[in-house]
């Protein structure tokens, strides 16, 4: 092995070499090759870095990878779910409610006429059971029947049962014919969030449209970008080639050294442009990997992106005033506000039935059944069956169930209610309020139909502007290509210096340049022209936003009174 002296110290190479790799890494370096013995060796202290992966992506296929993928999008897809539940919850007004009751309980209380007898204290106790269902039905009908049994024993003593079993079978039925007739607070709660639902809708039609064309424009930006860096590799070669000629010639004394420092000054200049570049690639690349991917996905960061899809100059007649139709008929905006000014319609009309006088039809039913142990008492101080017992009669549960059934016993109530209020009521306050917010809603949709035809006039004007661009900048850029070609030959004849090469150098790198700005500018005036009709450029979400019925004041349903 050879060695070498430090510092009077006989060290092998191999050695130091290690220690250098080692103490670099331990330091935070990563180091993961060293040498031995002439050969390069992967260090086994760090793992190897992989090539990033490349994804070769058209338009399309980006935009189907958003649209799965975009975090926005899944964000939006959630809230047509919410909406649905909120119906589900306002429709669970009308599903029946079945309640049960079990108690027991017992009193002792002082005697409190003279029929107690010498008692000193009379006790009760009792034993309850009930089983029950009540019910809003969709007209504005509540119902409610219950079946009530119970068993009680008292120390009174002229008490007729002891014990005492009874059952009895109750039912109600409430009727509106004003107030909650047509419509009432579950039905308004419905009919809002159907209408909820419908801008959820609306408002995720919205987000993919957006989404879409960010997608797109993103992905026309990449390719700029990448485009871009080729012009100016081709700038940089342009100059690199004068700086050789520049060399030949000081070599050959044709041309002073002094003349080769422009040359250079213009090579380190446009070297520059290239690095900004390639670093306005990566960001292009950022924001279009943001859009398009899953964030969790392995190696996010790491996938390069490579667009297929090239800008392309097709010009198109563009109808204008058909875009502005379309636009009016079609707008995600306006959608949500005419589905905002129904929502109001039914709160008009929910206010409105709320002012009339509240007259309800009400039925009560009601059947019972007695037994137990039944006394038989003879002649006494007050009369008969208030003396001694002299016989005693059984009536078991059955033959209470018999009578209830049988229908021997039945009470029943038909009444007539009405009540209105004296004075502004709450529901003429909210009237008057619905009425105010639909005025606003429809004076905003009017705003909104002047402003989305004027944004979509506005956007095909650049999609001509943007056309007419692209024919200018193409032409100036073969005339700079021109100028190029007949300033090196003015250079090479001596008719000409290198300032006036390297000038129509930058003038033909910037008309390139300016060319390709002009074709992806004009694809991306074709993305928003074609999305304006469909969805507003300036972001998600309505101008109204979704109706709250929470502060409405929504009274109670019948039969919560």
């Amino acid at each position: 092995m050879r060695r070498i002296f430090v510092s009077g110290w006989r060290v092998p190479v191999l050695s130091i070499v290690e220690g250098l790799a080692l103490a670099l890494t331990v330091a935070g370096t990563p180091v993961s090759v060293f040498a031995q013995n002439g050969q390069t060796v992967p260090n086994p202290l760090v793992p190897t870095t992989q090539a990033p992966e490349v994804r070769r992506l058209t338009i399309q296929d980006a935009v189907k990878l958003a649209l799965e993928n975009n975090l926005g999008v899944q964000v939006a897809r959630i809230d047509p779910q919410v909406q649905d539940y909120n119906i589900v919850q306002a429709r669970a007004n009308w599903t029946p409610t079945v309640f049960t009751s079990v108690s027991n309980a017992s009193a002792t209380q002082l005697p409190s006429d003279v029929l107690s007898g010498g008692s000193n204290t009379i006790d009760n106790d009792r034993f309850a059971t009930g089983l029950g269902v009540q019910q809003n039905l969709k007209w504005g009908t509540f119902y409610q029947a219950n079946w009530n049994s119970a068993r009680s024993t008292t120390s009174f003593p002229l008490t007729t049962f002891d014990p005492q079993l009874n059952s009895s079978i109750n039912a109600r039925v409430v009727q509106p014919f004003l107030r909650n007739f047509n419509i009432d607070s579950i039905r308004q709660q419905v009919l809002v969030g159907e209408k909820n639902r419908e801008i959820a809708d609306i408002d995720l039609s919205q987000t993919l449209s957006t989404t879409s064309r960010n997608v797109r424009n993103a992905y026309w930006d990449l390719s700029f970008a990448i485009a871009s860096l080729a012009v100016q590799r081709q700038s940089l070669e342009l100059a690199q080639e004068s700086l050789r000629n520049n060399r030949s010639r000081v070599e050959i004394g044709t041309m002073a050294p002094i003349d080769i420092v422009e040359a250079e000054a213009e090579v380190a200049q446009r070297e520059e442009n290239v690095i900004l570049a390639e670093a306005a690639i990566q960001r292009a690349e950022d924001v279009l990997r943001a859009l398009i991917y899953d964030p969790d996905m392995p190696e996010f960061w790491n996938t390069k992106i490579e667009p297929i899809d090239a800008p392309a100059f097709q010009p198109i007649a563009v109808d204008i005033d058909g875009a502005v139709r379309a636009a009016l008929d079609r707008r995600t905006d306006l959608r949500s506000t005419r589905k905002t000014i129904e929502a109001n319609d039914i709160n008009i009309r929910f206010f409105r039935n709320q002012t009339l006088p509240d007259v309800n039809a009400q039925f009560d039913y009601g059947l019972i059944g007695l037994g137990g142990t039944q006394f038989q008492r003879g002649e006494g101080p007050f009369g008969p069956g208030t003396g001694d017992i002299v016989g005693r009669t059984q009536r078991n549960f059955g033959s209470v169930l018999s009578d209830l059934f049988a229908n021997r016993y039945p009470t029943w109530t038909l009444s007539l209610n009405i009540g209105y209020p004296i004075g502004t009521s709450t529901a003429e306050a909210g009237l008057a309020r619905a009425r105010l917010q639909d005025r606003q809603a429809q004076t905003q949709l009017r705003n909104q139909q002047l402003v989305v035809a004027t944004q979509v006039r506005d956007v095909g004007r650049q999609v001509q502007t943007n056309q007419k661009r692209v024919e200018a900048t193409r032409a100036s850029r073969q005339l700079a290509e021109r100028r190029l070609e007949a300033e090196e030959k003015k250079f090479q004849a001596g008719m000409s210096t290198s300032f006036f090469v390297f000038q129509a150098q930058r003038d033909l790198s910037q008309a390139r340049a300016n060319e390709l700005r002009a074709v992806t500018d004009y694809n991306r005036s074709l993305v928003d022209f074609e999305t304006v009709q469909e969805a507003p450029l300036g972001g998600v979400g309505t101008v109204i936003g979704i109706i709250n019925t929470g502060g409405l004041g929504v009274v109670g349903a019948p039969g919560q009174r």
